[in-house]
């Protein structure tokens, strides 16, 4: 996943995933990306929370078990970030409700639209550039996932890298 800031404010986002349903490591089942951007129209004096809309197409593999690799960009979805710190920036909580619509969804060719969900925290045990990250997220509607889970390690040496080690 690359991340890159044009212009002020603005993020746009390529990531690339491979899905392995078998449980094999050698091999794999394909893979799907995702395209989307980002507006970030209001970020605290500290730059440790703010507010955003973010919008794009394609999606994680998660979504890809019900919708299906064929089907990745064929959906469009939209998020409202918010971030939160809390105990003088020890704890970072993110929230991001969204929507998405597939269009030609499954053998009736239909249009479904859904609900999506996902939260994160962040705990900067470590002091301000290292955390341990929880995340949950999945999606309700005509395209239901169920609830994923992802837990972490992330390092932000500085404003422009942020390396992250998950597992879910």
């Amino acid at each position: 996943m690359n991340t890159f800031s044009l212009f002020p404010r603005w993020e746009f986002t390529a990531a690339i995933y491979t899905y392995d349903a078998d449980n094999d490591p050698r091999t794999d089942d394909g893979y799907s990306t995702s395209l989307y951007g980002k507006y970030m129209f209001f970020e605290n004096k500290a730059k440790t929370g703010g507010f955003a809309v973010k919008a794009g197409t394609g999606m994680d593999p998660g979504y890809l078990a019900a919708v299906g690799l064929q089907d990745a960009f064929k959906t469009y979805w939209t998020n409202a970030p918010a971030t939160v710190p809390l105990f003088l920036n020890k704890l970072s909580w993110d929230l991001m409700p969204g929507a998405s619509v597939t269009f030609d969804y499954g053998e009736a060719k239909k249009t479904t639209p859904s609900f999506t969900y996902s939260t994160r925290m962040a705990w900067y045990a470590f002091g301000p550039t290292a955390s341990i990250v929880g995340e949950v997220f999945g999606s309700a509607g005509d395209v239901h996932a169920i609830p994923e889970y992802k837990m972490g390690i992330r390092w932000e040496p500085n404003q422009h890298v942020v390396l992250a080690l998950t597992y879910g």
